[in-house]
């Protein structure tokens, strides 16, 4: 109960340094997170008994800013950690077993005594964690049981990678409890992926991870995946007078996996095509100097997808100098440009199976609607259902709010901020 207590008075109702660096410094966000983790400490005393070890981590999510479906043909790419996480309250358990209570999921346990891929658990958490804790071992580090009680901040199907956000949040566990915390940021998101790739079944880039335990705003070059180089990108949005929004338009992921693995297949043929691996290998002469001979062997999807991939792997370097000599009205028209790119060439904005929904499309012609010659959209994420992303002046966020909410609920958009803390533990 001492144990309780103290961490009680220290959350002072979210008046505290780790929540401002967190959540901002709206008193009403940070009453309502102190909120939030109270209840999961409570959840925990009734899940799993009082821990005088206990402690509380946080996994923020992650918006793509630039480079749209680069990552996985070796690209580069812009993001940022948002303000929205996934809290959680852990403690060891001394036992060989993970047991997990989340606000969004039936509570699980993972049996640490055999780490191999589970066919009955594809698709599920317990198939990430058991994926995580495999690569950990492999890689020399030690595993050990631990119960823990989670609150998923990070919106499923929002386009802020909630799956990669618990990824690194277990990582990041793991690495404090039984690691004395050496786990590196990105070592951490390489075995998100290798879990996310190889145990849940889904062939995802490393952008999302390595934007959720980094932190901050960065561009990432993935020439070397196994060895990606990050940069920070020193630049203020907060002073430009606009806001990020990242608006929910509804729909599920759930049964977009065969879209999603369409991406890098499509352009992983072109690549083939040229005697390359991935695109990041060739040219875009190369890739138009070749595709009359290959429309009828690869599609004419692929090459588009190809196309795309040469012009958004490009538009990030530029983002990223516009950024840093702080011209903010040429980024600006560099994220609609992408926007466009992956509308026309990449086709990621709505599933050919079920032309009647296009969620995704109609958020972007309000945008467009509202915003143009004034601000900036374009679809986030993985796109074909879930979040397009805008840059709005103060000036018409009433109005842009207001237009997407008619259509897509109250509460569909999301004003956020970048935050500079990565997945780790929350020193309060």
């Amino acid at each position: 109960m001492t144990k309780t207590k103290n961490l009680i008075e220290k959350i002072n109702n979210g008046d505290n340094r780790a929540f401002r660096e967190l959540y901002g410094n709206d008193p009403v966000v940070l009453k309502r997170n102190a909120s939030r983790y109270i209840e999961l400490l409570s959840r925990y005393a009734g899940e799993f008994g009082d821990s005088n070890d206990a402690s509380y981590f946080s996994s923020p999510g992650r918006t793509e800013i630039g480079g749209n479906h680069t990552d996985h043909n070796y690209g580069r790419v812009l993001a940022g950690a948002v303000n929205l996480d996934i809290a959680g309250i852990a403690g060891k358990n001394g036992k060989n077993v993970i047991r997990i209570w989340s606000e969004d999921y039936p509570k699980f346990e993972v049996d640490l005594t055999s780490l191999k891929p589970d066919e009955s658990e594809r698709y599920t958490s317990a198939a990430l964690v058991r994926g995580i804790c495999s690569r950990l071992k492999d890689l020399g580090y030690a595993i050990g049981g631990f119960d823990a009680c989670i609150d998923g901040g990070v919106p499923k199907g929002s386009g802020l990678s909630s799956s990669a956000s618990f990824e690194v949040l277990i990582g990041a566990i793991i690495s404090h409890f039984f690691n004395d915390g050496k786990l590196d940021p990105i070592e951490n998101a390489i075995i998100g992926q290798y879990s996310e790739n190889n145990y849940f079944g889904k062939p995802c880039g490393l952008m999302d991870q390595t934007a959720c335990a980094m932190g901050g705003l960065i561009t990432i070059d993935f020439k070397d995946p196994s060895k990606p180089v990050v940069k920070k990108v020193n630049f203020d949005f907060v002073a430009t007078g606009f806001s990020l929004v990242i608006t929910d338009t509804g729909g599920s992921h759930a049964d977009l996996n065969d879209e999603y693995a369409s991406l890098p297949t499509d352009m992983k043929a072109v690549a083939a095509e040229l005697g390359a691996k991935v695109l990041r290998e060739v040219s875009l002469q190369q890739v138009l100097e070749i595709a009359p001979k290959i429309r009828e062997k690869v599609g004419d999807r692929a090459i588009l997808r190809a196309i795309h991939f040469q012009g958004d792997n490009q538009r990030v370097v530029d983002q990223v100098e516009a950024l840093e000599r702080n011209d903010f009205k040429s980024f600006l028209g560099m994220v609609v440009d992408s926007g466009y790119s992956s509308y026309m060439y990449n086709q990621n904005i709505y599933p050919v199976s079920n032309i009647r929904e296009q969620n995704v499309s109609l958020a972007l012609a309000l945008s467009e609607l509202v915003l143009k010659g004034e601000g900036a959209w374009r679809v986030h994420g993985g796109g074909f259902a879930g979040t397009i992303q805008a840059f709005v002046p103060q000036n018409l966020l009433g109005k842009y709010v207001s237009t997407l909410e008619h259509v897509y609920g109250k509460g569909s958009c999301h004003n956020l901020f970048i935050r500079h803390q990565g997945a780790g533990l929350v020193e309060l």
